[in-house]
């Protein structure tokens, strides 16, 4: 104890040592060179002005510090957290739970111990305002991005006092900057916020910033990027680039020395592509071209920006109140697959160990959705999510169905309880990763190893039937081509598809983008055309022999160009909903193996639906020739899987190696997911 108390006042005398030798000329002696000494000497006496402190203001602050800058005012309202230390500079295992804003004083204090520095935390408000601009030399904006209101107050505010104000924004693995000088274009001269909705708003903020976007094409895993939430990925990388060309914009500016490259100009360096461009749109985001991209990008991003411009309050209370844990598990087990993408649940959180799943089915207007079938395996797959996803937290899942005689809204009780023997499921990182590819794969076969293990995450009570012999895939790949002219060919079918596609479009929240279908781009265009109404598509059909060239491209040659042909089994017969959702849960499971296997999936359901449909004598279209082929699918399917084995069927795909697709499904952010009533 003595030691330790003479260790800890020994350092705290290095400490006073340190600060009192301090000496700013010294510190800053390496800039000289790139600046003379009466510049340094005149940095020491700026005062910059951050909003924010995380990834990029921490980086700003710790720059500038080093630059040789003397007095700052910054501010934040946020602490930090795991999920800072990819890129903020004070995210440390110490820091945790801290005020960034102290922290990173603190910082900027230990670079320089002389620094004039004033701490906003809570964050820049119109009632400190005033305070944080007072005797500024330059504004640095590291708000954000969801930050619009406070971002605009602030650059207005910066406009009516002559202030700088540059942004630097880390885009990807790069960044793009805007500066606004005094008597030039101003903030909002260039982004044309003002009486648009929040979502314009953003969208119009999203696309100002890099009007070349750069950045967009490298984007892996959409999954991540989930404007609802308010979160997505980021790099420490463009966070350092960021605060790197502010340094150099900062101490041009401050030592008026160079030119400035002002809105409506703006530079985006990306060290990915390793390209630089510099942007020009004058009048801003009223350019013509710049109000074409913007046209553009709100249809890529439009309902997305919506959901995350507008929040409900009973949502945001439900989640917000929820246990950090179970918000996380909902969270992940969102990304389970539904027929088209229609997402047919709901989480009721109940408390901090208990959830309610409530199901709905789409028989009522969905084609494929017979006796809601469909539904039940989808629902069965989220509860395997769940299961899956608690184990993180150590948590064994019981699952309960709650008795109802109508099987049209499903309910199930969800109970968490701890276990010391629970370990992280290795499928967790899979389910959103998990996905459907609707383009041709390899045709090498699987090995016995990944066959073993795909038929061992079925788990008891289930089998997995392989057709993976040229012939076999020839033959399923003929049936397919027929089942895709009842889908192509009954107004029963267009209603479904009319719906659930969303068109010019590469990801989709709650659809399926039209690049994900699985067409080349003319026919694409084509089927869009077609899909305006009915009569169009009668006319392709009848006069242009429109189903085959889809026919071909989505099932026949899909069909040849696969791995393996797959249909899971259950042991048992399955006669009720839950069966199915029991199915679902089998399917997911052996879905997410593949996906940790690398293989690439495809759900093949439309002979299995219409086999049903003709087995059960039920007329599901107007189209007697639809109702003709059925049968004749029913029959094919027994000649190759067998009588026994067709009716125990729960799902039916295909699988092999092959390129990930580009373009995806992707899920409704958890607030929609919610509900405050128990009915669902």
């Amino acid at each position: 104890m003595t030691q330790g108390l003479a260790s800890e006042k020994l350092g705290s005398h290095r400490e006073a040592d340190a600060i009192a030798s301090y000496d700013y000329a010294e510190a800053t002696s390496r800039n000289i060179g790139w600046v003379t000494s009466d510049e340094q000497n005149l940095l020491r006496f700026k005062r910059v002005a951050i909003a924010g402190m995380g990834g990029v203001g921490g980086a700003h602050l710790t720059t500038l510090a080093r630059l040789g800058i003397g007095h700052f005012h910054v501010a934040d309202f946020d602490v930090f957290e795991l999920a800072n230390f990819n890129r903020q500079r004070g995210a440390v295992i110490s820091k945790v739970g801290q005020p960034k804003v102290d922290v990173m004083a603190d910082r900027a204090l230990d670079i320089n111990p002389d620094l004039g520095i004033v701490r906003f935390p809570n964050g820049v408000t119109p009632d400190n305002l005033d305070e944080f601009l007072e005797g500024v030399d330059l504004y640095v904006d590291s708000l954000d991005f969801f930050a619009v209101d406070a971002r605009r107050m602030v650059f207005a505010a910066c406009a009516q006092r002559g202030i700088p104000a540059i942004t630097a924004a880390p885009l990807g693995l790069g960044t793009a900057t805007l500066i606004f000088m005094p008597g030039k274009m101003t903030f909002e001269q260039y982004f044309r916020l003002e009486g648009q909705p929040m979502s314009e708003q953003l969208l119009r903020f999203l696309v100002g910033l890099a009007p070349r976007a750069l950045h967009a094409k490298y984007l892996v895993d959409p999954t991540t990027l989930d404007l609802q939430e308010r979160k997505g990925p980021s790099t420490v990388m463009a966070c350092e680039m960021s605060a790197g060309i502010t340094g150099v914009q900062a101490l041009k500016i401050l030592l008026d020395r160079g030119p400035i490259i002002a809105a409506p100009s703006g530079m985006h360096y990306d060290a990915f592509r390793n390209k630089v461009v510099r942007t020009w749109r004058p009048g801003g985001n009223a350019n013509p071209i710049q109000r074409a991209i913007i046209s553009l990008a709100r249809r890529k991003l439009g309902s997305r920006l919506d959901q995350a411009a507008s929040t409900d309050d009973a949502t945001i209370h439900v989640i917000s109140t929820a246990a950090p844990a179970i918000q996380q598990v909902m969270d992940m087990a969102r990304w389970a697959p539904s027929g088209d993408n229609v997402q047919n649940w709901q989480f009721e959180v109940v408390d901090k160990q208990g959830l309610v799943i409530h199901g709905h089915d789409t028989r009522d207007h969905c084609v494929y959705d017979l006796q809601g079938r469909a539904s039940q395996l989808a629902v069965g797959a989220l509860i395997e999510n769940v299961a899956i996803a608690a184990t993180r937290f150590g948590w064994k899942t019981n699952v309960e169905p709650r008795p109802n005689a109508d099987d049209r809204q499903l309910t199930y009780d969800v109970r968490f309880e701890s276990d010391p023997d629970v370990v992280e499921h290795s499928l967790i990182e899979q389910m959103p990763r998990r996905c459907t590819n609707r383009r041709p794969f390899e045709t090498s076969p699987l090995t016995s190893v990944e066959r073993i293990q795909l038929e061992e995450a079925v788990g008891p009570g289930y089998r997995v039937v392989w057709l993976a012999s040229p012939t076999e895939r020839f033959a399923m790949a003929k049936l397919l081509f027929r089942s895709a002219h009842i889908r192509l060919t009954t107004r029963e079918a267009y209603d479904v598809h009319r719906q659930v596609i969303e068109w010019r479009a590469q990801y989709s929240n709650d659809r399926i983008p039209d690049q994900a279908v699985g067409l080349d781009a003319m026919t694409t265009r084509l089927m869009q055309w077609a899909m305006a109404s009915w009569g169009r598509v009668r006319f392709l059909n009848t006069c242009l022999a429109g189903t085959i060239a889809p026919r071909l491209q989505l099932d026949f040659l899909p069909g040849m160009r696969c791995g393996a042909h797959f249909l899971i089994v259950a042991n048992d017969l399955p006669l009720a909903a839950h069966d199915y959702v029991t199915g679902g849960r089998a399917l997911q499971r052996f879905w997410l193996t593949a996906s940790a296997l690398g293989l690439q999936f495809q759900p093949e359901m439309t002979p299995l639906v219409f086999d049903s449909y003709a087995r059960q004598g039920i007329e599901f279209t107007k189209n007697r020739r639809g109702i003709r082929t059925a049968g004749r699918i029913s029959r094919r399917l027994e000649a190759m899987f067998g009588r026994d084995t067709v009716p125990r069927a729960v799902f039916l795909g295909r699988i092999g190696h092959g390129k990930a697709p580009t373009a995806r499904s992707l899920r409704k952010p958890l607030t929609q997911l919610m509900t405050t009533s128990p009915t669902g």
